[in-house]
């Protein structure tokens, strides 16, 4: 195959992937009508054939609807619920991780606090239990998927301590979103010197703080993680800076 033929999937690709990320940013919203292809493609200054390509791709993925002559749409769907097909572009755009990791802390950081001060002798049982599970796999090392997927247990466990329904219900919307980002930034982390240490006496922190009925550092515990998992990520690199994504929504508006 020539150079040729292969360059214009290789620009839709491109594309498309930079309206899905317009999409997950917010630039482009549920409904809305997005400009008309000539004017795309002299924005992102490629053919007209290459830009039909890329909004295909994203029509496959639901992500939009093309209407007979009356253009293209972002479609209603997303953001209803964090299913598919928004749950596959937080797959695909690891960038975004970043939104997900303020967002868990901002919900976490309450469970724990009313996790201290509400959570009954059965609920520290629990929150014991699902601690002791993921730390059995954390100590082996061999299973990342399976850790993650105990790793976000322990912290469900604890938004159902809370005895809060709302918190508990956000909780279990992004689970497998949240599952997903644990097992991808684990590689991260744990490739980082003490990293494997510094996360087992995070976690510890957390269940001891709760245990210990005190809410002010059982808060401060989740946001120790939480922020270590940020700044290790972005050591690795992973996250793209927000005055890009500014420099994004600008050029969409002008």
């Amino acid at each position: 195959m020539t150079e040729e033929a292969i360059r214009p999937r290789k620009i839709s690709e491109i594309i498309a992937r930079r309206l899905e990320a317009m999409i997950l940013e917010g630039s482009l919203t549920p409904g809305q009508k997005m400009p008309p292809e000539r004017e795309l493609a002299l924005q992102f200054e490629v053919s007209r054939p290459s830009l039909r390509e890329a909004l295909q791709k994203l029509e496959a993925k639901g992500l939009v609807n093309r209407r007979q002559g009356g253009g293209t749409f972002v479609s209603e769907n997303i953001g209803i619920s964090f299913a598919d097909p928004l749950m596959q572009l937080f797959q695909t755009h690891s960038e975004f991780n970043y939104d997900l990791l303020e967002f868990r802390n901002a919900l976490e950081e309450v469970a724990a606090h009313y996790a201290a001060l509400r959570a009954t002798a059965a609920d520290h049982q629990m929150i014991e239990q699902a601690f002791e599970e993921w730390r059995a796999v954390h100590e082996e090392g061999k299973d990342e998927e399976k850790e993650a997927e105990l790793d976000w247990r322990f912290h469900l466990s604890i938004a159902e301590a809370s005895h809060n329904a709302v918190l508990l219900h956000s909780m279990r919307a992004i689970y497998s979103m949240a599952k997903l980002t644990i097992s991808s930034n684990l590689q991260y982390i744990y490739s980082a010197e003490h990293g494997r240490d510094d996360v087992m006496n995070q976690h510890l922190a957390i269940k001891n703080a709760i245990m210990a009925r005190d809410p002010e550092a059982a808060q401060q515990s989740i946001n120790n993680h939480l922020a270590f998992v940020e700044e290790t990520l972005q050591e690795s690199s992973r996250f793209e800076s927000r005055s890009q994504r500014s420099l994004r929504r600008r050029n969409l508006m002008a």
